[in-house]
């Protein structure tokens, strides 16, 4: 099973608590994280990109770095590490991403990948004059459909001449194509998002579900594989987790209590109200994490425990037909990356060699 990290871009990670580490974000500390990933054989770092954050007490996201020039800086530094940055797509036409990632792909000699998002929060986008009108949150994967193709298109024959619906190119050159093998990762899991992964991408990433119950995120893969029937690929799942560790099961709890007690209850209200705005899916990422019960880490799946404890939670993840890998997030990145390298990863059979 592989391992990521989901470097921390903006403030206080994925922790919506005054309880939990405040922090901005910085290429510093990114850099720190991702030195310390490699060094542990982790495989790949995946930084996300949020332009408007929830507010609050804590001014949730509400600083935060760009996607593509982080992820630049971290493929400068490091060495073997698979790197992917977030696009989005409705601010960065295709073609200009291509040649991004081409010149990021260029930085790490073939280690770069790319997330495609469509944008789900309004906000993000209609404080810059962006928002094309909520008919996107109906057509978003139609245009994102469009936006992979010229993709592959000016990857792999450096040239895209495709007219559609929302991009015209006319013989758009993009040239040198990349070295590496340029992985597509997709997000989605409403029906159009896991249609869109299975025609496009190479990875699809959902969110875990409840605090220790490390197999409920497995209806995603039963559903990717509904939609991988109807095109023949083979796309595997990444799952977002957080882990919360300490020596001993008690401390875990502890920690995990006195984030729930420091919520963040002006920031959790925007995050509801913006999950809310689309009115045509049901099935979403985005529905999931504006849920009230467990907002304050943006309800992604959470192993609580010791650190044995927790080695056992992911390889029951692992054990999952077609889990690829997960992608952690820590309360604390730097002491997490250190213990779960040291202390997590030696106890996990589905992370031994051979």
């Amino acid at each position: 099973m592989q391992v990521g990290v989901f470097v921390p871009i903006n403030n206080n990670g994925w922790l919506i608590s005054e309880n939990a580490p405040q922090y901005k974000p910085s290429f510093d500390m990114n850099k720190a994280i991702a030195l310390k990933a490699e060094e542990h054989g982790l495989d790949f770092l995946l930084s996300m990109i949020k332009l408007r954050g929830f507010g609050g007490k804590t001014e949730f996201w509400e600083y935060g770095l760009e996607s593509f020039t982080l992820m630049a800086g971290l493929a400068a530094v490091t060495e073997k590490i698979k790197i992917y940055a977030t696009c989005p797509t409705l601010v960065i036409p295709p073609a200009f991403a291509a040649r991004m990632c081409n010149t990021i792909d260029s930085i790490s000699h073939g280690r770069f990948g790319l997330n495609l998002i469509t944008g789900w929060q309004r906000p993000e986008y209609s404080q810059m004059g962006m928002w094309p009108g909520d008919d996107h949150f109906r057509d978003r994967y139609t245009m994102l459909d469009e936006y992979a193709r010229i993709l592959r298109e000016c990857w792999e024959e450096g040239v895209s001449d495709f007219k559609g619906k929302y991009y015209q190119m006319d013989d758009c050159r993009v040239r040198p194509q990349p070295q590496g093998d340029m992985k597509i990762i997709c997000a989605g899991s409403s029906d159009e998002g896991l249609a869109f992964s299975a025609k496009w991408a190479d990875y699809a990433f959902c969110l875990g579900k409840g605090v220790n119950t490390p197999q409920a995120f497995a209806f995603n893969n039963e559903r990717l594989a509904v939609a991988l029937e109807k095109t023949g690929r083979d796309v595997s799942m990444f799952v977002l987790v957080m882990l919360i560790m300490a020596e001993t099961d008690e401390e875990a709890e502890a920690k995990w209590k006195s984030y729930n007690d420091g919520v963040d209850v002006d920031a959790i209200s925007w995050l509801a109200t913006q999950g809310a705005a689309d009115k045509n899916n049901a099935t979403t990422n985005v529905r999931q994490l504006a849920a009230p019960e467990g907002a304050v880490n943006i309800n992604m799946g959470t192993l609580v425990g010791s650190y044995a404890k927790v080695a056992a939670m992911l390889d029951e993840m692992a054990a999952v037909p077609n889990t690829g890998g997960v992608l952690l997030t820590f309360d604390n990145f730097l002491e997490g990356v250190e213990d779960f390298g040291t202390k997590v990863q030696p106890l996990m059979k589905s992370r031994q060699k051979g």
